[in-house]
């Protein structure tokens, strides 16, 4: 199980190298007009990808809550108690923030302290968000991988499950939510300075470009 493990882990590795030079597509988009309709359809596919990880994450708000509704019950008016069913509430609370997090990146629901950003025009603002990208969302999810790597390679090698006898044995998927957690927000961090670098480019989300595919919504 363990060079099982190894070896997926060494071919996620290989296929993250390989897709590191889609980083400089808002650069493509931005210099090449003819890049610009191809950085349309990947940022389009990408919030199509986050929209599906936000509906799983509603799922999993309606999970949590019935499955704390059943503890709450379980506990007060029966008297017994079952670990599993805590597992479930604390998975779920964890995981719904995990698999939501690109979707709120991609509707701009992430708390934002910024005093000076009503005063910037759209192009400004633009820059100000390539530029976050490329300074704090790829470098901080990167570190999130490298730092996540060996912890789930062990858990899946183990298959890790719960300290207590009663609880759900599957600590091991739900630590590999975190790659994929990294991973959602990286590829939205992409889609949001695709659609930067069209800003800047003059030919912004929402407006026609000639010769090419309609513009995201």
């Amino acid at each position: 199980m363990e060079g099982l493990v190894a070896g997926l882990g060494t071919g996620l590795t290989g296929l993250g190298y390989m897709l590191s030079p889609l980083l400089l597509v808002p650069f493509a988009a931005l210099a090449l007009p003819a890049a610009r309709p191809l950085a349309r359809e990947a940022s389009r596919a990408i919030d199509a990808a986050s929209g599906f990880a936000l509906g799983s994450a509603m799922v999993l708000a309606v999970v949590m809550l019935v499955a704390q509704l059943a503890v709450v019950i379980a506990r007060y008016a029966f008297g017994v108690a079952f670990t599993w069913m805590n597992d479930i509430v604390i998975y779920a609370f964890a995981a719904m923030f995990l698999l939501a997090a690109a979707g709120a990146l991609r509707d701009d629901a992430h708390v934002r302290v910024d005093i000076l950003r009503a005063r910037f025009g759209p192009r400004t603002l633009a820059a100000i968000e390539m530029a976050g990208a490329y300074l704090f969302i790829f470098p901080v999810c990167v570190l999130i991988l490298w730092a996540a790597a060996p912890m789930v390679s062990g858990a899946w090698s183990r298959l890790e499950g719960a300290r207590e006898s009663d609880g759900l044995p599957l600590l091991f998927l739900f630590k590999s939510l975190i790659p994929v957690f990294a991973a959602l927000l990286m590829a939205q961090g992409l889609s949001e300075a695709i659609k930067a670098a069209l800003a800047l480019s003059g030919h912004p989300a929402g407006t026609p470009d000639p010769g090419g595919p309609r513009d995201l919504p």
